[in-house]
């Protein structure tokens, strides 16, 4: 199996090589558009500020090579917000694989959210062998919205969207690769996809 990890300059992308490492299976980093179409399953993480991510995106070429992929993409964290069609921050244009909105939490609530919270509702064979309320490790200041492609629910300030699916593309608000060996099985269960 080819799995390839989007490389555009923006992510935890070490992190995410290791978890791989743990499950037996290399992942190639790479921003060439051929190399990333003759993948098996692709990785799309991203950490940092969106617009900014966007431009890196846009720069390495890859905005139009991402939303036309047929095979399994995972995207994480701020790599699973850059597939929606709008992120507030930055007042950004995402891909729009997603026709969802991206909001900021409000200022009622300790921002980022960081640490461990629950998903619930699940409902992907992403989530195979994982319990409702399981903990997952966030950080994250801004939120996609329920909508339809939720797969997992978690709530803080209000429930919102921890993981998107819509045909080939799946995106988690989580860090499966953070998350021990509950984040470990969503990642063994994309690789099985």
């Amino acid at each position: 199996m080819k799995l390839v990890i989007l490389n555009y300059g923006v992510g935890n992308i070490k992190s995410i090589q290791f978890a791989f490492d743990r499950l037996g299976v290399t992942a190639v980093l790479s921003s060439d558009a051929e190399e990333i179409k003759a993948a098996d399953k692709i990785i799309f993480p991203g950490v940092g500020e969106a617009s900014s991510a966007m431009k890196k995106l846009k720069e390495a070429g890859l905005e139009d090579v991402i939303t036309k992929l047929n095979q399994p993409v995972l995207g994480i964290c701020l790599g699973m917000q850059l597939m929606c069609r709008k992120l507030e921050e930055g007042n950004t244009n995402g891909l729009g694989i997603f026709d969802v909105a991206v909001k900021r939490f409000s200022t009622s609530v300790k921002v980022p959210q960081m640490g461990w919270n629950t998903i619930t509702n699940l409902k992907s064979k992403l989530f195979k062998d994982i319990s409702d309320k399981e903990y997952m490790y966030l950080v994250h200041s801004y939120y996609v919205e329920e909508n339809k492609n939720t797969i997992a629910t978690t709530d803080y300030e209000l429930p919102y969207a921890s993981a998107i699916q819509k045909d080939n593309f799946y995106g988690v608000q989580f860090h499966p690769e953070k998350s021990g060996q509950l984040g470990e099985r969503i990642l063994q269960n994309f690789l099985n996809l």
